[in-house]
């Protein structure tokens, strides 16, 4: 059975690293001793051994014991016999070629599908959908495919802003951006709202915390969605 938390963010205005995640974190990991952490997006281009450092600290508050991915000449076999797996955030098109090119992203679908627990911050929960096509990130580099675990039967939007009207900012808002995704994709898209996460148990996916979330679909007007609502609906 499927067990995942797909956040917005890691970390809140104010707070520090996962502080506001971590008694729902100390529930969804408590039969892991150790859990695996993927790396590869490395937020401002840290580098892989100062991000595991920092999600060491974090998780040592929950007495976990970190393992990153990039200390293994396996990678595949410590996914494999991972007991929980987590994926920061950074950069998603860096996450995505660092996937492909270390041959694991078939693999971390499987394992996850399978009830090994996950946590997905940012980019690593852009990863959970269908495709990474609806990242806010840079294109820094060109991943083999767009196509990621598709655990979750739509695609994400983190860090979801809504327009300010009081902006003097002429750019493209979110919700335009997605309307040019859904111009050419009828994947449907979820702005998930910094502060909130995705509860994935099974077939459920629910979502958590005080806010509402944005669904886009395609053809269709964007929809407020609030929390504790099932979005597998958008399985059918």
């Amino acid at each position: 059975m499927k067990n995942l938390i797909i956040a917005s963010t890691s970390t809140l205005h104010g707070g520090e690293y996962l502080d506001y995640l971590l008694p729902t974190l100390e529930r969804h990991f408590e039969n892991c001793k150790t859990l695996l952490f993927i790396p590869y997006a490395r937020p401002g281009g840290i580098s892989h051994d100062e991000y595991t450092e920092k999600v060491q600290t974090t998780f040592a508050k929950i007495n976990k014991k970190v393992i990153g991915l990039h200390t293994f000449k396996n990678p595949n076999e410590g996914i494999k016999n991972a007991e929980g797996i987590f994926t920061g955030g950074g950069n998603t098109f860096l996450l995505v070629t660092q996937l492909y090119e270390n041959n694991v992203m078939e693999v971390l679908s499987e394992v996850i599908t399978n009830g090994t627990p996950y946590l997905g911050t940012s980019a690593g929960s852009n990863i959970t959908g269908i495709s990474m096509q609806t990242t806010n990130d840079m294109p820094i580099i060109y991943p083999p495919s767009f196509t990621t675990l598709g655990v979750i039967p739509f695609n994400l939007n983190p860090h979801y802003l809504d327009t300010d009207i009081q902006s003097k900012h002429m750019g493209e808002t979110r919700e335009t951006r997605i309307k040019e995704f859904h111009a050419f994709n009828t994947t449907a898209v979820l702005g998930l709202r910094e502060g909130s996460w995705l509860d994935v148990k099974g077939n459920k996916i629910i979502l958590k915390g005080t806010l509402t979330a944005r669904l886009f679909r395609q053809n269709l007007n964007p929809e407020e969605l609030n929390p504790e609502t099932d979005f597998s609906f958008l399985e059918n």
